[in-house]
């Protein structure tokens, strides 16, 4: 309680502190107390610590304090004589810096450390004047627009590859919702984007719309899901339902898909001398087509079946009143309508060639399981629509 008290008489109490060696030195009030420390410290640190108090004694009335024994708050303020050099490492490298210094580090150097730098500094020069150019050409900022782009390839490689295991994830069943969604927007990325951006060094206009359309066109099961049961996730069903034809028709199909995309791109003009404007209205008109039989097959399709897959009826309504696969159908119709849109009449033979070869075999599949299901109800149905895939004509 001296110390206490002999604080609280006192307004201002300036407290000296010093290292000096290994010793510490205390002023209080004039007082010298010393004390040993420890031998690794540095050999002088001083600064000066300003205490003050509130006088008790002032004639301002104060608020009645609960315990009458409790010190009034404190304000310190740190004064120090201390070395005020830099504690920058990059400054204090170069201050260390000697010409013997250099020497050691050089005699350190092995030719393979030698090689492995040297690399380093070509590949950070290449890099460096890779970027100026890009970024000083005026071409880079003539097409780099929300129409115009470069085609990035690095970007497509990289895409690629996270696709792939995504897709090796997905096929060990630990695919998640993002990885799924990866798998899809890769696989549509060297089908709409790539082929065009290869062969003609940018992207503008139609790619980039296909590139959408084609991510709404196959999400739209995804979304009945969510209409009819409240989120996005598959339910359980009788796996006699999953219509698997050979894998090697599969193979051969997802190819043929692939390559008549990049023949698209191959034999179309040039993306800026495709016309616009009223010129494009009836590719537009395809592709509203397209979306709307794709949804309205997968939703009546749905409303008849059990876990959407599995179907309880004959459907014969909607786009079923004109062919008996119209998912198929509105699939096909995609790829016709892209091939149309690039200017491509040969490429789009192939891709109906390919699409009919490959859906035919898995129509006759799906066929003869529902005449086993459902009987003389869809003999019935067969013998009123005619037709498969395409209207009045297959």
């Amino acid at each position: 309680m001296e110390a206490a008290k002999v604080l609280s008489h006192s307004k201002t109490a300036p407290f000296g502190f010093s290292i000096v060696s290994n010793k510490v030195s205390l002023r209080p009030f004039n007082k010298h107390f010393r004390a040993g420390v420890l031998a690794n410290r540095p050999k002088s640190i001083s600064f000066q610590l300003n205490c003050t108090y509130r006088n008790p004694f002032s004639s301002v009335p104060k608020p009645a304090r609960k315990r009458a024994d409790l010190l009034p708050p404190l304000s310190c303020s740190i004064s120090s004589n201390a070395s005020t050099e830099s504690q920058n490492p990059v400054i204090d490298f170069f201050r260390s810096l000697s010409f013997d210094s250099i020497k050691a580090t050089l005699l350190q150097l092995t030719p393979i450390k030698i090689v492995k730098w040297s690399g380093l500094l070509c590949i950070i020069i290449a890099a460096t004047k890779w970027t100026m150019n890009m970024l000083f050409s005026p071409f880079f900022w003539m097409y780099f627009s929300w129409t115009w782009l470069f085609w990035p390839w690095l970007v497509a490689i990289a895409l690629a590859v996270y696709g792939l295991y995504c897709f090796r994830r997905h096929m060990l069943g630990e695919a998640n919702i993002f990885e799924q969604l990866a798998i899809v927007t890769s696989v549509f990325t060297w089908l709409t984007l790539v082929p065009p951006g290869h062969f003609n060094g940018y992207l503008e206009g139609w790619p980039f719309v296909f590139f959408f359309v084609y991510h709404y066109f196959f999400f739209f099961n995804v979304s009945v899901r969510k209409r009819l049961y409240g989120d996005l996730y598959p339910r359980p069903h009788d796996p006699k339902w999953n219509i698997n034809v050979p894998t090697l028709s599969r193979l051969l199909f997802s190819a043929g898909v692939m390559v008549g995309h990049w023949l698209a791109a191959f034999e179309g003009p040039e993306l800026h001398l495709i016309p616009g404007g009223w010129n494009n209205l009836g590719i537009w008109v395809l592709i509203f087509t397209t979306l709307l039989m794709q949804y309205n097959a997968t939703l009546y399709l749905a409303k008849y079946s059990e876990n959407v897959v599995e179907p309880s009826a004959v459907v014969q309504f909607g786009p079923y009143r004109w062919v008996r696969h119209p998912i198929y159908s509105s699939t096909m119709l995609l790829f016709v309508t892209y091939c149309i849109a690039l200017r491509a009449p040969l490429s789009l033979l192939f891709i109906v060639a390919v699409c009919l070869l490959y859906y035919k075999q898995k129509a006759e599949m799906e066929e003869a399981l529902m005449v086993e299901t459902f009987g003389q109800s869809y003999t019935d149905y067969a013998s009123k629509v005619k037709f498969k895939l395409i209207p009045f004509i297959y």
